[in-house]
């Protein structure tokens, strides 16, 4: 047991490649404040030639943290060289969060719990919808699928540009995830009650296809991964419609709050002080 008289400092890290633009130091280094808690969080940049280096000396105990956030393009790897991937990650063959534990590198990835965390907090019964469509099927795509198939939604109609992609996610998945073409977008929207952009169509400024969300059920809940804009294409389509939007920037605040409480031992609070801050920090750039 630690002796109590001592005194012990946790750091983290988010890692990535690049890694200068995550706002994940924002978060946790308002957390760290508001608690009034010792220890630190910071962006640690590494190659992805030099991420197993990296990691061995995560678990040996020389690069000086308790653990971190891992970010592209190092997630697949980071699931593979854990030692204690949870079941999460080893479904999702990716992690993103990592912490030390005798001596052993542990691994989960809290993606899909923030993703719906964040419909729980602004979108309260979207978990009600049988069907969910998801456009796109990149790696964004695989902890929104689980985590929405694990909170009960029946079917789930995955949608992309090459149906073969698609398709992997439902052989990953199961029978519940259902892959179809582009072509087929507005037929599998049709009485669904959750509709789920997984791709960066509407991303800085970028075009989205315009899209009818009318044959969709009167209460569907329309959200997007993307945060920058804040209110992408797609959900102002969407809000113009008459349809419940949720944004993106809630699934990054609370997807980070899980691995605030096993590096720092306290659970935070993703409060609108804190979504103001991001807001802030993305005017500016």
């Amino acid at each position: 047991m630690r002796d109590s008289r001592e005194t012990f400092v946790n750091h983290a890290f988010v890692t990535g490649y690049p890694i200068k633009h995550s706002r994940s130091p924002l978060i946790h280094g308002y957390w760290l404040k508001q608690l009034g808690l010792p220890g630190s969080y910071r962006a640690h940049e590494v190659k992805p030639e030099e991420f197993e280096t990296f990691i061995a000396k995560l678990r040996d105990g020389t690069a000086g943290f308790c653990g971190g956030n891992v970010t592209i393009p190092h997630k697949e790897l980071a699931c593979r060289l854990a030692d204690r991937p949870d079941e999460l990650s080893q479904e999702l063959g990716a992690a993103n969060t990592l912490w030390l534990q005798d001596g052993k590198v542990h691994a989960t990835n809290t993606d899909g719990r923030g993703f719906v965390a964040n419909l729980d907090e602004r979108a309260e019964g979207w978990e009600r919808a049988s069907t969910a469509v998801v456009l796109g099927a990149g790696g964004a795509s695989r902890a929104v699928i689980q985590a929405v198939r694990d909170r009960g939604i029946k079917t789930i109609h995955v949608v992309n540009r090459t149906v073969e992609r698609a398709q992997e996610l439902a052989d990953r998945f199961g029978s519940a995830i259902k892959a179809h073409p582009m072509g087929a977008l507005q037929e599998v929207m049709t009485g669904a009650g959750l509709f789920i952009n997984t791709t960066s169509l509407g991303m800085d400024g970028n075009e989205a296809p315009v899209i009818d969300f009318g044959v969709m059920a009167a209460d569907a809940v329309v959200t997007d991964i993307v945060y920058v804009p804040l209110k992408t294409p797609i959900l102002a389509q969407a809000e113009a419609q008459g349809f419940t939007i949720v944004d993106g920037l809630g699934m990054l605040l609370h997807q980070a709050a899980p691995g605030f409480e096993l590096w720092f031992g306290c659970r935070p609070t993703v409060d609108a002080a804190l979504r103001q801050l991001i807001i802030d920090d993305m005017d500016k750039h």
